[in-house]
């Protein structure tokens, strides 16, 4: 299927030129005003060129093209027009980012060139994109699926909270959720870094260590550093590096960004994990906002307010579960540990509680096949 070109003009005498000359070579659509074009670039797009004239009525090329970038940044755009000044040009190129300025009249053949490299442009940035979307979404899989094996509390916790952070966010108005959702998914990567006597002391709950304590606090940041160079993860590191930032400018990093200066997408982060940690302290939903409330130095008030909502008037009924005992061939995703999983020599492999992801599974077969494991494990599975 041909990429269709949509060209903009008021005078319909050109562009019937334009479609009598062209209609072979190239699928063509055409409007009578920036504001038609707009209409067809909504209504009949993608479009892989755009092609309007400078001198329109209520809207120029320049002001279509500025709005054509923003609404479908993937289409080139091309400039024709009768009016040759330099200026012209230059506003054309600095505001619209115009890929060619033509003059009018122009001839066939050289329309035809620059039309078959407009296209040509647009089938070099696909294919750009393709590949780092496909890398993107490469590397943020192998940073969850490393996260789920070293982490796996950790890894569960973003899992739980990622649906609710998206919502959170657009109750905020957050249109584009893209990045909160990586963030939540995100924001514990650093945690792989720890030594592995500190993540097993983290995970048990035991004593830490001053050393251990600073380690853990600065974490944000180093979950920063590991991201911030992944191509299309910068403002994600950004949000992952303020999630613990208080709201009044205290606490980690130590820089003078406070208020609405840290990322909105940390504020709800920075709601959301501290509410998790208060409910794994035992208190209810209830309680812990409560509690939140009696620190509304350390976040933001709209966000706390419209979180409030989410975790507390809204709680869901209690799931029916059933208590089972399994091997390690009948361990399932979505089943949660009443038992601690060890080695029958006594190694300790995973704590109760957890909730068994696919990756997880995967590692402890592999597991089971060199150090065994110790059966049956206690898993508790919810009844339909």
């Amino acid at each position: 299927m041909k990429e269709k070109i949509l060209f903009v003009d008021d005078d319909p005498n050109i562009i019937n030129a334009f479609k009598r000359q062209l209609r072979k070579q190239f699928s063509l659509e055409s409007a009578g005003s920036g504001q038609d074009g707009l209409k067809v670039l909504t209504s009949k797009g993608p479009f892989a060129v755009v092609v309007a004239d400078m001198q329109m009525p209520e809207m120029d090329g320049i002001t279509f093209l500025k709005r054509v970038q923003k609404e479908s940044p993937q289409s080139i755009r091309l400039m024709l027009t009768g009016n040759a000044d330099q200026q012209t040009a230059v506003d054309a190129v600095n505001e619209g980012e115009v890929f060619r300025f033509l003059t009018k009249p122009c001839p066939t053949e050289l329309l035809v060139k620059t039309l078959e490299a407009a296209l040509t442009q647009y089938h070099l940035l696909q294919a750009e994109k393709e590949l780092l979307e496909g890398t993107l979404n490469g590397s943020i899989k192998l940073l969850t699926e490393v996260l789920s094996i070293v982490a796996p509390a950790v890894f569960e916790r973003a899992v739980s909270l990622r649906e609710t952070a998206v919502e959170l966010a657009r109750s905020l108005r957050i249109t584009n959720t893209w990045d909160m959702e990586m963030a939540t998914m995100l924001a514990d990567i650093a945690y792989v870094t720890l030594p592995p006597e500190t993540l097993e002391k983290s995970r048990s709950g035991r004593a830490l260590s001053g050393a251990e304590k600073q380690i853990i606090m600065h974490l944000p940041e180093t979950a920063h550093k590991l991201l911030q160079h992944i191509p299309r993860l910068e403002s994600v590191a950004r949000i992952v590096q303020y999630q613990g930032k208080n709201f009044d400018g205290s606490g980690i990093p130590r820089d003078s960004v406070s208020g609405a200066d840290i990322p909105l997408e940390s504020r709800i982060l920075k709601v959301l994990h501290d509410f998790k940690t208060l409910e794994d302290n035992g208190l209810g939903a209830e309680q812990a906002m409560k509690k939140m409330r009696q620190y509304s130095d350390r976040f933001d008030p709209m966000v706390l307010k419209t979180a409030a909502w989410f975790l507390s008037s809204g709680e869901e009924e209690t799931q029916q579960v059933m208590q089972l005992d399994a091997t390690v061939s009948e361990l399932r995703p979505g089943q949660v540990l009443m038992s601690n999983i060890v080695t029958v020599e006594g190694a300790m492999l995973m704590t109760a509680g957890h909730k068994l992801t696919a990756t997880v599974i995967e590692r402890l077969y592999n597991h089971h096949e060199i150090h065994k494991i110790k059966e049956p494990i206690q898993v508790i599975v919810p009844v339909k």
